[in-house]
């Protein structure tokens, strides 16, 4: 994969250093020799092989946020935005090392305890255990107030009953936090959150769902039949407090979703400008043509206002200020213009868009999902207008 779809697309605001400049050379040079090769593979197997978290770890490219105790390097977050930046322009979609580094380890570093800390962390940190995180059910998507599971207490712990969808590294996975109702009768406040073994006896996984894109990460159903876990299995150790840890934890997941969007925008659209100076048709560039210009002078002013937007919620987050309904801006705005913007880029390539040799294509198949995860756009809107003064709910 050729490293001129790597390149940032204008200087940044963000407080790099030399550190980070050598933290990006390394990256970039994993993910181009040792991971986006290897897609095509993964995609036939609809899953990657748990050899590349291994070397991930063995890098220090997995959850290097954590203090060094839990076997992180004690990273900044701008280590984060790099992962998460160079794997986009690399146009490796697998493995989906943010949601182990930057979705589930946060959960057990801010509301775990000790013990669980200790049991869990470095070992995600090294590959050997690989994690996802359960919210989504047949019944209940973005409303998690509607979830079915259900955790009821014994003298020994919980018995878990139900079942989960769409769970990203499902198969692969080694530990479940699993969104449970712990009291079916309180709502928002009878949501716990669990930590589950996958080897746990009660565990089940369903099928390795078959998407429209994103073939090389790995989607499952997940099912708990009277499922017995220990009292230390609840976050933290108290019930009740799931619900505000999930909606906590949302503001940085769409944070990151934004940050891979605006780098899928960068990407298409170098690649983009280079196919319409390279390809003729009339005996003229297609960059010559009126409409060109227009189309891809509309995409870069996009992406320059993003970019701003970008690096001021990256910011705000650094110095814990970005706020639910500012991020849910950036999650629906930027997914919305990655989509609008690389489907134009398909358009610009005309047959050989649509053709999924082209990385061009698998940017169109693989992006549609982010108008959708991490609370679907229709959502993010409902999240902004709850905060210009009306109806209360």
């Amino acid at each position: 994969m050729s490293n001129a779809y790597a390149q940032p697309s204008m200087p940044s605001s963000l407080p790099y250093t030399d550190e980070h400049a050598i933290f990006r050379t390394s990256v970039r040079r994993f993910f181009e020799t040792e991971v986006a090769p290897k897609q095509p593979e993964w995609e036939e197997a609809h899953i990657t092989p748990r050899s590349i978290w291994k070397r991930a770890g063995e890098l220090g490219f997995l959850c290097p946020r954590l203090p060094e105790q839990y076997g992180g390097a004690g990273a900044d977050f701008l280590h984060t935005i790099i992962l998460a930046e160079e794997q986009v322009r690399s146009g490796a979609i697998a493995p989906m090392y943010a949601l182990q580094s930057d979705v589930v380890a946060p959960y057990l570093l801010q509301y775990g305890t000790e013990e669980q800390k200790r049991h869990y962390l470095p070992a995600m940190a090294s590959g050997d255990c690989i994690a996802s995180i359960g919210m989504t059910e047949p019944s209940a998507g973005s409303d998690l107030q509607a979830i079915r599971t259900t955790a009821k207490k014994l003298n020994d712990g919980y018995t878990i009953t139900g079942q989960k969808t769409f769970i990203s590294n499902g198969i692969n996975a080694d530990l479940v936090v699993l969104a449970c109702k712990t009291d079916t009768g309180a709502g928002a406040r009878g949501v716990s959150l669990f930590l589950v073994d996958t080897d746990t006896l009660g565990f089940s996984r369903g099928r390795n769902l078959k998407k429209l894109g994103q073939h090389a990460a790995d989607t499952a159903e997940l099912f708990f039949d009277d499922m017995h876990v220990p009292e230390t299995a609840l976050l933290g150790g108290v019930e009740g407090r799931g619900f505000p840890q999930l909606m906590d934890r949302l503001v940085e997941e769409r944070l990151m979703t934004g940050v891979m969007s605006v780098a899928m925008i960068d990407r298409a659209l170098a690649m983009t400008i280079q196919y319409v100076k390279d390809r003729k048709a009339f005996g003229q560039r297609i960059l010559d043509f009126q409409n060109t210009r227009f189309t891809l002078a509309e995409a870069k002013t996009e992406a320059t206002v993003l970019h701003v937007f970008l690096e001021r919620c990256i910011l705000d987050f650094m110095d814990g200020k970005l706020d639910p309904a500012t991020s849910a801006m950036l999650k629906y705005w930027s997914t919305e213009q990655q989509n609008a913007i690389v489907d134009d880029c398909v358009q610009l390539h005309g047959g050989y868009g649509y053709i999924l040799d082209y990385p061009i294509a698998k940017m169109w198949v693989d992006g549609r999902i982010t108008k959708i995860y991490g609370g679907a756009n229709e959502i993010m809107k409902d999240i902004i207008g709850r905060t210009l003064g009306g109806r209360a709910r």
